[in-house]
């Protein structure tokens, strides 16, 4: 990852370049990789994708902000294995925002990104107040020696690939259709802390997690895939997840997994967590006993999902 500030104006080594947020790279944003990459095979060129931290929208508009999909920081690995060469993370201000259309292709695409091509999508706007559109784009490109790349928007069940509607559809509890667009399971990452020790005396011990940044799915219990950050082992541990209330024992919300085949003690380690498909919703139970049954036939359900998804969505995580 490469995380510049505007002081620096340098020429990066010449590349095709995708700006855009790009947040879940899903797949449109795959197509604009993919786009960029196979121009920059041709002529020699590094492929460069490009967002800026934090939203445009969480400075220029707050309220509006969108829960992000996903980390910077896991934003620009996805990214690389989807094929670009380099990430380039920019800081937004206020100040940036001022930036004219042409001095953002100026000091962002050539002196900062060293463009010979521009990759973007038919609704790209750029500059204060999004004055720049794809016209405005190609017009500078005479002046600044770039080519111009307009990929089309890439259809899903009938409708444009977004990260809006990715976010909408976790919110409903649908992670096996947002990793289908997402090509990958949505994941999160999470410190595990100390919770209250309930799951342990009933013989399903959980780690209990707080997300700092990351779309977490609505309300139910979800079969998952985990790997513990803070190792080497890239194992993909299988578990089942309860987001949300317990109205069996409590009301208070939380994000809960219960790790097949693990007992090893991990507080104040970090996890990531990749949602493979919903179990059930939250369901209010008449006594521990039926909860305990309960949570033996969701780890049962949640082991089958694992085993019947595309191994494909799972080997991002």
């Amino acid at each position: 990852m490469l995380r510049a500030d505007m002081t620096s104006v340098e020429a990066r080594r010449p590349s095709v370049v995708t700006p855009g947020n790009h947040d879940g790279v899903h797949l449109g944003h795959r197509a604009l990789v993919r786009a960029a990459r196979d121009r920059a095979r041709r002529d020699g060129l590094s492929t460069l994708a490009m967002f800026f931290d934090p939203h445009p929208t969480a400075v220029l508009t707050p309220d509006r902000a969108p829960v992000l999909l996903t980390r910077p920081d896991r934003r620009v690995e996805v990214l690389e294995q989807a094929g670009a060469d380099e990430v380039l993370v920019l800081p937004f201000t206020a100040e940036f925002a001022s930036l004219s259309p042409r001095a953002f292709v100026e000091e962002v695409l050539i002196r900062r990104c060293g463009a010979r091509a521009v990759v973007v999508g038919p609704d790209f706007q750029f500059g204060h107040k999004r004055a720049g559109t794809i016209d405005t784009l190609r017009e500078l490109s005479r002046e600044f020696g770039y080519d111009v790349i307009v990929v089309p928007p890439v259809m899903f069940e009938g409708a444009p690939s977004s990260s809006t509607r990715v976010r909408k559809l976790l919110g409903d509890g649908d992670v096996r259709t947002a990793a289908r667009m997402l090509t990958r399971v949505h994941d999160v990452d999470g410190v595990v802390v100390t919770g209250d020790k309930r799951g342990r005396t009933i013989g399903f011990p959980t780690a209990n997690l707080v997300v700092d940044v990351g779309a977490i799915p609505g309300d139910g219990v979800y079969s998952v895939i985990a790997r513990r950050l803070d190792t080497n082992d890239r194992t993909a541990i299988r578990g089942v997840a309860n987001l949300g209330a317990r109205p069996t024992v409590e009301r208070d919300r939380t994000f809960e997994v219960h790790l097949f085949d693990f007992d090893r003690t991990i507080y104040g380690e970090t996890l990531r967590v990749g949602f493979v498909d919903r179990v059930r919703g939250v369901e209010r139970f008449e006594s521990v006993d039926a909860l305990v049954a309960q949570i033996a036939r969701d780890c049962e359900t949640a082991k089958s999902q694992i085993a019947e998804a595309p191994k494909e969505l799972l080997s991002w995580l």
